[in-house]
């Protein structure tokens, strides 16, 4: 009777949590079927360890439990503060942290979930193997291999240490990459021209401002002569950035800081009370920028000019090939009256743009540079493996990569893994990252 009543209470908690969740981030939606898993997960595991947990002694056993569901707790607890605070006006630091935290705690039971399930589908094949053998074996008399269920809580709790060192340690552990590429149509007065990328910074997600000094005195020690932004500054509304303005200001490139919208700058992932609210966000964010001095580039382009050379940068608005995500980029607008030109540099946020329609319709742009996938925030790039679980979902995930042209110099996409991070606070692997690219003609 008490099973049945705690899984009644598990599916009524669950299901307020899944209807507050869609009615305040209803373009996350589509992700409250893995949050149903993660639940079914946590009340699997649980009711195999509860006799053991029940079994200690009383200051132990109300740790563990407090342990074990801090999760649903810490998710019920963010759903009754949202209704007197709205999450997206929560301090920074609480509200990256929190989430943080119940992530990594979910996460932490899939490990022992798989040993668990692997153990129990062993113990059916024998219990029926034995039933056949012996048709009076009772379900009792088959036990789970207990050193499986071992291995599988050793394994979660170094990959929860693993995740913790992330948020504390390789969060701001900002590598600076350099990449050449040659441009054989390059003017040569543009020859060494030295491009900082940065992308995703994800302002929301900034708990400490510090960090943020340190990236931006990172990027103007490379002395760039231009710096391009690739998207998401905000996580959720201009309310995200404001906080940030007068640090972003000392970055500095003689030829101009050009910036594009990423999918988390339009306001799409909260509930607004109206329309005019989320079109008023949006004319803040770009009033942020012109502060700021960087060009933002909605469909449109910028000329940088040496002498007589020039080249061109051409900025889209996001457009995705998921379906969550926005189709705004318009490529033949952003080209207008510099189609002809030889040196055409892109920005647009998401990489799956490239593979599915600049590739295809606009061989002339000579190098694509995005961002958005993060590279997952998590994977192994090192002795010459690379990884991750972001190249299940992008064909260009991180780094460089190049398509060839007949009759011509090869395309580029270069995807930045992202200066800040969404989700998750901290990354394992994928560290963040600042590019400097120096464009050659030879």
């Amino acid at each position: 009777m008490k099973k049945i009543l705690l899984t009644g209470l598990i599916i009524l908690i669950t299901a307020c949590i899944f209807l507050a969740l869609g009615i305040a981030f209803p373009i996350y939606a589509g992700f409250l079927p893995i949050l149903f898993i993660l639940f079914v997960i946590d009340g699997y595991l649980w009711f195999s360890i509860q006799k053991w947990v029940l079994g200690l002694k009383p200051f132990w056993k109300y740790l563990t439990l407090i342990f074990y569901w801090l999760p649903e707790i810490l998710l019920l607890s963010c759903i009754i503060a949202g209704i007197f605070v709205a999450f997206v006006e929560w301090n920074i630091a609480l509200r990256t942290l929190v989430p943080g935290v119940i992530l990594i705690l979910f996460v932490f039971k899939i490990l022992p979930f798989i040993c668990l399930l692997i153990a129990d589908i062993l113990r059916l094949f024998s219990f029926g193997i034995q039933s056949f053998i012996h048709s009076g074996t009772r379900w009792q008399d088959v036990v789970r291999m207990r050193w499986l269920q071992l291995t599988g809580w050793v394994a979660g709790t170094l990959l929860l240490i693993l995740m913790i060192l992330g948020m504390a340690w390789w969060n701001y552990d900002f590598r600076v990459k350099q990449q050449e590429i040659i441009l054989p149509e390059l003017p040569v007065s543009f020859d060494g021209l030295k491009i900082v990328q940065i992308s995703d910074i994800h302002l929301g997600s900034w708990a400490c401002k510090t960090e943020l000094r340190r990236a931006v005195e990172i990027v103007n020690s490379q002395h760039p002569d231009v710096i391009f932004f690739t998207g998401d500054m905000a996580n959720y509304t201009t309310l995200d950035v404001l906080p940030f303005e007068e640090i972003l200001t000392h970055l500095k490139a003689p030829y101009g800081i050009f910036s594009i919208l990423g999918n988390h700058d339009y306001g799409a992932y909260v509930k607004w009370p109206s329309e005019a609210a989320k079109e008023q966000d949006m004319k803040d964010l770009v009033s942020f920028y012109h502060r700021l001095g960087w060009k933002l580039l909605l469909n449109e382009h910028s000329i940088i000019r040496k002498g007589d050379d020039s080249i061109a940068i051409l900025g889209v608005q996001n457009w995705g090939k998921a379906h969550r995500f926005q189709k705004l980029g318009d490529i033949p607008a952003a080209r207008k009256g510099v189609e002809n030109m030889k040196v055409q540099l892109l920005l647009s946020h998401d990489p799956s743009f490239w593979d599915s329609v600049i590739c295809h319709q606009f061989r002339n742009i000579d190098i694509t540079f995005s961002g958005h996938t993060h590279g997952f925030q998590f994977g192994i790039e090192c002795c010459g493996i690379r990884w991750s679980p972001a190249q299940y979902l992008y064909k260009q995930w991180a780094g460089l990569y190049e398509k060839p042209v007949p009759g011509s110099h090869p395309q580029y996409i270069y995807v930045n893994r992202g200066l800040g991070s969404i989700g998750y606070p901290g990354r394992i692997g994928i560290l963040p990252e600042i590019t400097v690219f120096t464009l050659r003609n030879r």
